[in-house]
């Protein structure tokens, strides 16, 4: 299926109502103006021929009930606003770099509690081809980001697309590696990925062997599937018995210079990835290229 609609999250950390935007010294002003993750979209969407959906969260406040003194409702009120105002910067700047790429989008604020379900952003999730988000920035940290992640993940139906914050917004796409386990996640994932993976110019399958992994070659239907498909595949399995599939998949990823990891994203339930760890979370913790993935 070609990807022809994105849902983007927009980056409020890069856009406040009365100041202009942060730089970092990225060499690209779209970087600066609305995050990384907004502007890889972007390129990807011109690349797609697709269009785009910008979403700002605005996030009420809630007041705790411990406060022993409750908060005047006008400072509620006042938050409330800013919080808006905040989300309507953003999507604008989304819009004017949007319309400088010539990519067809659209903008929309949805508000949500602070805690509360998302449920005006998990709505978009389903009627899109692509869901694209930023990695949580720690020099301009956003209520919910990681939380997003999830939502997007677990609740949505469309493959999620995570940019990390270092990024410079756009992707080469010269080297793609597949983390492949053989899962359902793994499966879906690549089939969502295969229009990404037709601008590819080398892509591996990667299998992690661990204590008591199956041998033999388990990427090798994959690899016969996507050749078919007029890719050029190749199989590369990394023993890694003393670290954890994620380091191993990243350490690989950088030591290759790859431009983009697909892979499945939560095999076990949350519960189980939260108290046990997991690929998932260790990726999502220390990625340091944009990683598609699919529940």
């Amino acid at each position: 299926m070609a990807i022809k609609d994105m849902l983007v999250l927009l980056d409020n950390g890069h856009a406040t109502a009365d100041e202009p935007a942060p730089t970092r010294g990225t060499g690209n002003a779209d970087v600066d103006q609305i995050g990384p993750g907004p502007t890889l979209a972007i390129d990807l969407a011109r690349r797609l021929e697709a269009h785009a959906t910008g979403v700002a969260l605005a996030v009420d406040p809630i007041v705790p009930g411990f406060v022993v003194a409750p908060l005047p409702v006008e400072v509620i009120e006042q938050a409330r606003t800013r919080a808006i105002d905040v989300a309507r910067t953003a999507v604008g700047r989304f819009r004017a770099a949007a319309e400088r790429a010539a990519v067809a989008c659209e903008t929309r604020v949805a508000e949500v509690l602070m805690g509360g379900a998302p449920e005006g952003f998990v709505v978009n999730c389903r009627s899109t081809d692509l869901v694209v988000i930023g990695q949580d920035d720690p020099d301009r940290p956003e209520p919910m980001r990681e939380a997003m992640i999830e939502t997007a993940l677990f609740e949505g139906t469309a493959p999620l697309l995570i940019v990390p914050y270092i990024s410079r917004g756009s992707m080469a796409l010269d080297r793609v590696m597949i983390g492949w386990d053989g899962s359902r996640t793994a499966s879906r994932a690549v089939q969502a990925a295969l229009p990404i993976l037709a601008l590819a110019g080398t892509i591996s399958v990667v299998m992690i062997e661990k204590a008591g992994s199956n041998p033999g070659q388990p990427g090798a239907e994959l690899a016969t599937w996507l050749a078919r498909h007029g890719l050029d595949v190749e199989l590369v399995q990394i023993e890694a018995p003393d670290i954890s599939v994620a380091d191993a998949l990243l350490d690989h990823a950088a030591d290759k210079s790859f431009d983009l990891l697909v892979m499945g994203g939560y095999g076990h339930s949350r519960v189980r990835e939260f108290l046990l760890g997991g690929a998932t979370r260790g990726i999502l913790a220390t990625m340091t290229i944009p990683v598609l993935m699919a529940h």
